[in-house]
């Protein structure tokens, strides 16, 4: 699996987990969606960065922000 793939399917797991989460609205699956987010930006950092892939590591930058967003609004 080359890195661009980790980090779509590390990002995919993310948004499963959040949405998982945010429905059940229990402390512990929340906190593993938290890791899960945090776990995704890790191994976006982890990877070089080119120009062909700047706009693809926008994009799940942006599905990060939205889940963490997502996760912030159900702690509430």
């Amino acid at each position: 699996m080359n890195e661009l793939s980790q980090i779509e399917m590390s990002v995919k797991a993310a948004q499963k987990m959040v949405g998982s989460a945010t429905m059940q609205l229990d402390p512990e699956a929340i906190h593993h969606a938290e890791n899960a987010i945090r776990d995704a930006k890790e191994i976006m950092n982890r990877s070089p960065k080119t120009g062909v892939d700047q706009e693809f590591l926008l994009k799940q930058q942006e599905l990060l922000n939205q889940c963490e967003h997502q996760l912030s609004e159900a702690k509430q």
